[in-house]
């Protein structure tokens, strides 16, 4: 599975952006995939997950509400709509191929190359 983000970039605090992450390889749509970030100086962190059918999803704490994942099977395509965005959600955004139904309990295996968000307050 090859992974490929886009659509990061420099927004003003309260702007929203669309991530997407085209997938390739097969069985893109047996697997759950989900979203982490990871700011300057600071480890990846769990942002989003959606499984394999799109029926069930999870969130970080902090940004239930203002993020939502979701999947388009027939393109292999992953997004992550983000409203609000805050400052303190700078940091580069990596798509992730779980290699299983749902992301519940399990660590990706396949990661994405990562795209740049910046919001400025």
């Amino acid at each position: 599975v090859q992974l490929q983000a886009s659509g990061g970039g420099l927004v003003q605090a309260g702007a929203s952006l669309r991530l997407s992450c085209a997938a390739s390889g097969r069985n893109f749509n047996t697997y759950a995939m989900g979203w982490f970030r990871q700011a300057p100086g600071k480890e990846r962190d769990f942002v989003a997950a959606i499984n394999y059918s799109g029926a069930s999803t999870s969130y970080a704490d902090s940004v239930k509400g203002r993020f939502t994942i979701s999947r388009d099977s027939p393109k292999n395509t992953v997004y992550l709509q983000m409203n609000s965005l805050k400052p303190e959600d700078t940091a580069v955004y990596y798509c992730a191929c779980y290699v299983s139904t749902t992301a519940y309990r399990q660590m990706p295996k396949f990661w994405g190359q990562g795209t740049q968000v910046t919001v400025s307050s």
